[in-house]
């Protein structure tokens, strides 16, 4: 997906309602306050020793900072928001809300914005489950303000 493609997906979580429950969508996931679209996906990494992954990490990285800036163009520059302390704080019971909680164990931080007026932040993440997994732009719209 390109930028603009990515820009206009972004656009189009912003307009649409939020399920009751959570749910699988054609572009991720969406919840009760929140939705999580997977704006690009790497190829996994099963094999080497690393250095494809760490290649792949700076390129997800970049890219988020080069659509963190055409968001910025709209709404000014995001608020870089780690969601270490968000982690620690649901390894240890403490029940968080979503979508924060659930991205918190595979998300390390967020670029995040809160247009005025709209009623919802607007975050770009970059994702790895695990060294051998993908990683995966996301865009996250939520309602639910950040812990």
């Amino acid at each position: 997906m390109d930028i603009a493609q990515c820009l206009t997906l972004i656009d189009l979580l912003c307009a649409r309602r939020f399920p009751p429950a959570r749910a699988g969508t054609e572009h991720g996931e969406s919840g009760p306050g929140y939705h999580i679209a997977a704006l690009r996906t790497s190829e996994g990494f099963w094999e080497g020793d690393g250095s494809e992954r760490d290649r792949t990490r700076a390129q997800y990285e970049a890219e988020r900072d080069a659509l963190a800036e055409r968001l910025g163009e709209r709404w000014g520059p995001p608020q870089h928001i780690s969601l270490y302390s968000v982690f620690e704080r649901t390894m240890t019971g403490e029940d968080l809300e979503e979508p924060w909680a659930g991205l918190s164990g595979h998300v390390p931080d967020v670029q995040l914005w809160r247009p005025p007026g709209a009623g919802r932040w607007i975050a770009l993440g970059v994702s790895q489950w695990d060294e051998e997994l993908p990683f995966q732009l996301l865009g996250i719209v939520t309602e639910t303000d950040p812990p």
